[in-house]
């Protein structure tokens, strides 16, 4: 902690690599597992590039040396977006990335990163943990010869950077919004033009004018691209996307090939990282939030009928991706569920504490 009594990003880093890297002994070179983890993040992508590359060294140290990984950022193997596919096919042993990335290949995974009006991060994890969801996720994706797990998160996202301000519903129409998972097919219902970038191109594509405004992830990240030297009107709360759970992927064939000792290693350096990078996040956000203030960042709130529109197409949304499947109708029953069994609880607790 430096001499003004703030976390720094440095100090957050540190420890959890000293905590995951522990001294490993020397390993025989015929028990020695060496993989490769494609990752979406651009290198320095805070938050999911930090997850990736902790991931690997908790997973080195709880094995004692036993499993080594190279990290490689996106572009370096494989594009952002076809990391689910390579570790399906074989290219690589692991990935990190965003469920929601391939849900047009496989429309239910999305519950497994974020939907528009959804739960937020203590409320996902639970619905995993303790409320079937692990197991439906592992359904999900057996067909495709991946085992995945919750490889961090970094809590809720901004409802977006903008140009202009907006007013209503109307200033929606024709606005060409970098945007991804189900609040993409939100905003084109609502009139925008949804565009999948991935976060390395965001700030060139904004620069250049091929958007209009981005929606990413928190402050943590936003801040660090200077988004709001083009865009400085921030939208909240960022409705369509609650959550921000990323995912660690590992081949069918690599996980089954592992002793059940090493399966619990990987197993518990997930769940640890996933506390991990929400601690990060609660910190950096804070931090990142009051800086994009100081820099002249304006924030609104979602204009009333624009939320109310979103919440109706939203339900209709999840409704159609429900029903592409009986397994995706399964998982949408078990997470809305989940999130129903829980809304009381929040409103006793969470929402009067928030207020108070």
């Amino acid at each position: 902690m430096g001499k003004t009594g703030v976390i720094s990003r440095r100090h957050l880093l540190g420890a959890a690599a000293v905590a995951g890297s522990v001294a490993a002994p020397a390993v025989q070179a015929q028990s020695l597992i060496r993989w490769r983890m494609a990752t979406s993040w651009p290198k320095n992508l805070v938050g999911p590039a930090d997850s990736a590359r902790r991931l690997a060294q908790r997973i080195e140290g709880m094995s004692q040396g036993r499993i080594r990984i190279d990290v490689f950022s996106a572009g370096e193997i494989v594009p952002a977006f076809a990391v689910f596919d390579a570790v399906a096919n074989g290219t690589v042993d692991l990935g990190h990335t965003a469920s929601f990335f391939v849900g047009g290949k496989i429309p239910a995974a999305v519950f497994f990163t974020t939907v528009p009006f959804g739960m937020g991060p203590v409320g996902s994890q639970a619905w995993l943990e303790a409320g079937g969801g692990k197991q439906l996720w592992d359904r999900l994706y057996a067909d495709h010869g991946v085992k995945p797990f919750l490889g961090g998160n970094t809590g809720p996202s901004l409802g977006g950077w903008f140009r202009k301000p907006l007013q209503g519903v109307e200033d929606v129409k024709g606005l060409r919004l970098r945007v991804t998972g189900l609040g993409g097919e939100v905003y084109r219902r609502l009139g925008a033009v949804p565009q999948a970038i991935p976060p390395g191109d965001v700030y060139p594509a904004l620069e250049r004018g091929t958007i209009d405004a981005v929606e990413l992830l928190g402050p943590m990240n936003d801040a660090d691209l200077g988004l709001s030297r083009i865009a400085p009107y921030v939208l909240m709360p960022g409705f369509n996307k609650p959550n921000g759970a990323s995912e660690l992927l590992i081949s069918q064939a690599a996980w089954q090939a592992l002793p059940a000792d090493l399966q619990s290693v990987v197993d518990n350096a997930c769940l640890a990282e996933h506390g991990a990078a929400l601690a990060q996040a609660q910190i950096l956000q804070a931090q990142a939030l009051a800086e994009i203030a100081r820099n002249g960042a304006q924030f609104m709130p979602v204009p009333k009928d624009l939320l109310e529109q979103a919440r109706k197409i939203a339900r209709d949304v999840l409704a159609e991706t429900a029903a592409k499947s009986p397994l995706a109708a399964s998982i949408y029953e078990s997470y809305t569920a989940a999130q129903a069994i829980m809304q009381p609880w929040d409103r006793l607790t969470y929402l009067p504490q928030d207020k108070a």
